[in-house]
């Protein structure tokens, strides 16, 4: 039984979720050719086979330039893109601090008074001794 009231509009989706497909994604994206350069010789030199994807909802930039093709650059880039939004996506977990040892705490401590030692038998000696 659905008890959804029609004239309620549905809640907004987040950004950061996951688009399904690939096509979806890319119309969240400005797509930009540019020339790679780099080696591959003078194809690689003189097409624009780089991609550059930039995530509209969000404004990460991915970047593919490895390939000599534009269509093979174009899927490493989503991909990349994916990875990066599912990494956005995914909730920090707090940090979960550890109590110091005790034998640590000897350690630094006897560190210290080591320390302290040298430093007091570099300084200069009292007049009045």
């Amino acid at each position: 039984m659905n008890t959804r009231d029609p004239n309620v509009p549905d809640p907004p989706e987040p950004a950061d979720r996951e688009p399904p497909d690939d096509a979806t994604l890319l119309s969240e994206c400005r797509v930009e050719t540019f020339r790679a350069g780099g080696p591959g010789g003078q194809h690689q030199n003189k097409t624009e086979s780089g991609v550059r994807l930039t995530h509209l909802p969000t404004g990460i930039t991915v970047t593919a330039r490895e390939s000599r093709s534009q269509h093979r650059n174009r899927q490493v880039a989503l991909a990349r893109l994916r990875t990066e939004l599912e990494e956005r996506a995914r909730p920090e977990t707090p940090r979960v601090r550890t109590r110091t040892p005790v034998r640590e705490k000897r350690k630094r401590r006897e560190e210290k008074r080591r320390r302290s030692e040298l430093k007091r038998a570099r300084k200069k000696p009292d007049p009045e001794e």
